[in-house]
């Protein structure tokens, strides 16, 4: 199950479209849905669970937790808002689309996509126009 928390901030409306896309996602890359969270949140929040859990001392947009077993995809995803818009800013694109490419990213990260090289980073945006093209 697909779910959605706030931390820090305001809650949004997530559209049930959405949550279906993400589905369908998994779906199109042969795994199955398990426990997914996705915890909407600001700066702060995300630079704590960084420095906490990580060790790392910087603002991300997303950072991920997996907790896959098999093909079976679970994660606590956390997003930071304030980051997706300062990328949307920054890229000259909706925001909407960047909060559906940060999705997508924690997602296909959990499939076994990296972002490491340039190869790889190659692939991943590939990824994630693909399934962009499918909102």
């Amino acid at each position: 199950m697909i779910q959605f928390f706030f931390e820090n901030i305001d809650e949004l409306a997530i559209e049930p479209s959405t949550t279906r896309w993400l589905e369908d996602l998994l779906y199109s890359e042969h795994k199955k849905v398990g426990d997914i969270n996705y915890i909407f949140c600001d700066d702060e929040y995300v630079l704590k669970v960084n420095r906490e859990y990580l060790q790392h001392d910087y603002y991300t947009d997303i950072i991920t937790f997996d907790y896959v077993k098999g093909n079976t995809i679970s994660a606590d995803i956390f997003v930071s808002l304030p980051r997706i818009f300062e990328n949307a800013d920054t890229h000259s694109t909706a925001s909407k689309i960047e909060m559906h490419r940060v999705l997508a990213h924690g997602l296909l990260h959990l499939c076994g996509y990296k972002d490491k090289t340039d190869m790889e980073i190659k692939e991943m945006r590939f990824k994630e126009n693909f399934y962009l093209n499918k909102l």
